[in-house]
């Protein structure tokens, strides 16, 4: 696995188009939750390569949703920091969502800002839409 789970209105185009299996690393797109968690876990356990990040902010994602895992904030906070501080935008701006609201760690506006700029500095559309709401 590359640690890039393809969800969403991606993969149903991928689906709708008969690939149903991840166009990077040739994965299965249909396998359980659990194994989803398993896959990612091994990949971040290899070393450090080029979809290390994006596996680090997939498990993040499923600490913090409970998707094959247990939630726990914590965990979630780990591992959205791990790929935020190798520069993953989704992740710097979930862990700015994570300071905002005061998820697994003390609420720190300003530190969210931090984050949500450094992903919107990077094209991330939903950081950008974000601190355009806030300039208002």
């Amino acid at each position: 696995s590359c640690g890039q789970l393809f969800c969403g209105s991606c993969r149903e185009s991928l689906e709708q188009r008969g690939v149903t299996n991840c166009p990077t690393c040739r994965a299965v797109f249909d396998i359980s939750p659990k194994e989803q968690v398993r896959l990612l876990r091994q990949l971040v356990a290899r070393s450090d390569g080029r979809h290390t990040q994006y596996a680090q902010y997939n498990l993040g994602l499923c600490y913090a949703d409970g998707f094959g895992v247990v939630q726990d904030d914590a965990k979630a906070l780990r591992w959205l920091r791990l790929a935020a501080d190798q520069g993953q935008p989704s992740a710097q701006f979930n862990l700015g969502g994570c300071y905002m609201h005061g998820t697994g760690v003390a609420q720190d506006v300003a530190e969210a800002i931090r984050w949500v700029h450094l992903a919107a500095d990077q094209g991330d559309a939903p950081a950008q839409t974000l601190l355009a709401q806030l300039s208002m």
